[in-house]
């Protein structure tokens, strides 16, 4: 049970900049749905039994003290390795690839929820490193329990998902402090095997995925074939103009002209109908849950949860930056919900337990609860 001085520091700010995203969520994903098929229809009901879960696990999780859940970090990654590993031989498939298990009713993409369970591990042992100085034999333990699920979700193949596991990474490694040299060498090395890693990858990607990419090089390739996709939300996004077309009053969302619409495209959805200020409000209120959450990694009262809060202020801001990015053209496609607004349970979980780490953190900042 939570301790009564503990409720009384509960991060209200934070979860209702949560919900308040969410709620915008659920309204342009009853709008993406509103003109289409019976199970695109009822997307945002599937999406509201999911938040029920979410909040329960956001509670569950702030109930118990972050450091005590350090004690479990292993036990949490080798969960989540072996849904990985499971993916492999009985996950689902679906839109050119292998991502998810089927749970009775349900469908898990045990990626989502890996990616949270790496951050937690990563600044566990990084916490229990030296301060301010790793060396790159410091780095070697940290990066194989990062490049394992890496290379299982590059497998499926879901680029988007294991690029965005390695920038978090590397940021959380950053943060946590290294030497110049170990950073120069890091660098270094990084630029040389960059071009074979670059074309090993490309070997491995779906033709689905190469088409995205070189759509995004050049859109006007085939603006009704590979860059169908970007074009459309381009076209969805700028016709929204200043003040958009209306609640319901799209028409490339609503006549099913932009792919996605309920996934990867949403914010597109969401642009087209309240227009430039409505997407200025919705950025900002990305922008305060992001600072509220350097705030609150700022304040820890110790360098794991320093470093717990950072990783999942890392996760945040580089999966909205990636999918808004791509949704106007400046990114590549690479399949990148945006959070706590795209489609997708197992996204919506992972979120909310992250959120309900960085609550974990602020809630336990005072050295009275020790």
């Amino acid at each position: 049970m939570l301790d009564r001085r503990l409720l009384l520091h509960f991060d209200w700010v934070l979860l209702l900049l949560t919900l308040a995203i969410t709620g915008i969520g659920l309204l342009t994903l009853y709008s993406a749905g509103a003109h289409g098929s019976v199970g695109e229809s009822k997307m945002y009901l599937k999406q509201i039994l999911w938040l029920g879960g979410a909040l329960v696990v956001l509670l569950l999780t702030v109930a118990m003290d972050y450091q005590t859940l350090g004690r479990y970090a292993y036990l949490f990654y080798a969960g989540a390795f072996l849904l990985l590993l499971a993916v492999l031989f009985v996950g689902r498939a679906g839109l050119g690839a292998q991502r998810w298990l089927s749970l009775g009713p349900l469908s898990l993409q045990p990626s989502e929820l890996a990616k949270v369970a790496v951050l937690f591990l990563l600044a566990r042992l990084l916490s229990l490193g030296p301060v301010g100085d790793l060396r790159l034999r410091d780095l070697i333990r940290p990066a194989l329990f990062v490049l394992l699920p890496a290379g299982l979700i590059l497998k499926q193949p879901d680029l988007g998902s294991a690029l965005m596991l390695l920038c978090v990474s590397g940021t959380l490694i950053v943060v946590s402090g290294v030497r110049r040299s170990t950073l120069a060498a890091l660098i270094g090395g990084g630029l040389v095997v960059l071009p074979p890693t670059a074309y090993l990858v490309w070997g491995m990607l779906k033709g689905y995925q190469k088409n995205r990419i070189l759509a995004f090089l050049d859109p006007d390739v085939d603006p009704l074939g590979i860059g169908y996709h970007l074009t459309q939300s381009k076209i969805a996004v700028g016709s929204g103009q200043i003040l958009g077309k209306g609640y319901l009053s799209g028409t490339q969302g609503q006549l099913a002209f932009l792919p996605e619409r309920h996934t990867d495209f949403i914010f597109a959805v969401f642009a087209e109908e309240w227009g430039f200020l409505g997407g200025v409000v919705l950025l900002g209120l990305y922008l305060l849950l992001i600072l509220w959450g350097v705030e609150i990694a700022r304040q820890a009262k110790d360098r794991f949860g320093c470093l717990l809060a950072s990783g999942v202020v890392a996760m945040l801001s580089f999966y909205v930056l990636v999918n808004i990015g791509m949704t106007v053209g400046l990114l590549p496609v690479v399949g990148i919900p945006l959070p706590l607004m795209s489609y997708g349970g197992s996204a919506l979980v992972a979120t909310y337990l992250a959120v309900g780490l960085l609550m974990n953190v602020r809630m336990r900042r005072f050295h009275l609860f020790h």
